[in-house]
């Protein structure tokens, strides 16, 4: 097993440490969040970062860089305070992919892509269409992570919107019926399969 200590990996190539620590963690979920300026160009960009902050209320929190690569869908989630989170599936991956591109804000993902904007019960941010799972969300608070300066922002399920033959009986979302993908690093896309649920869990007597 290779082992590379803290010294090693401060004096590895940046693209080499980028791609390592961003694998190192795991699989990390795949979703394009949907979001439209004050002046109402839409938006649409790649993240690997949502992640849930709790049930009830319904909250998911995600990661950006307000001064970098993706600026305009965290300014136009300040300004509007409304947002869409779609789950990327397996037919859209390469354009899914193609939104971490750098485009000006005036300038839509929707426009430079075959993704498709549509709206949903006069919610004011775009979802994807066709992603099997939209959310519909709203702005609640952010932290700025000082070590970084990244920011986290957290936001409420507003509107849920699922593929009707994703939805079990207990309200499980079977992902995998779907071809829901997830990401690996920065740019390696996997479509993962379920192979078993478990009961909840108590002590062994």
């Amino acid at each position: 097993m290779t082992y590379i200590s803290n010294e090693e990996l401060d004096n590895l190539h940046h693209i080499y440490r980028i791609n390592l620590i961003n694998s190192c963690s795991g699989y990390k979920s795949a979703n394009l969040i949907g979001t439209k300026s004050s002046n109402g160009i839409e938006n649409v960009a790649v993240f690997s970062s949502v992640t849930h902050i709790g049930s009830n209320p319904p909250m998911l929190g995600f990661f950006c860089r307000p001064t970098t690569v993706l600026r305009n869908t965290y300014e136009n989630i300040k300004s509007t305070d409304y947002y869409t989170i779609n789950h990327i599936y397996l037919p859209i991956l390469e354009d899914a992919h193609h939104t971490s591109a750098k485009y000006d804000s005036q300038i839509s993902e929707f426009d430079k892509t075959n993704l498709i904007s549509e709206y949903k019960n006069e919610f004011k941010a775009p979802f994807v269409k066709g992603a099997p799972i939209q959310l519909a969300m709203e702005y609640v608070e952010e932290y700025n992570i000082k070590a970084n300066d990244t920011i986290l922002v957290i936001g409420k399920i507003i509107g849920l919107h699922v593929n009707d033959d994703l939805l079990e009986d207990d309200g499980f979302i079977n992902l995998s019926k779907a071809q829901v993908a997830t990401i690996n690093g920065l740019d390696g896309y996997a479509i993962p399969g379920l192979n078993k649920r478990f009961d909840y869990q108590r002590p062994k007597l």
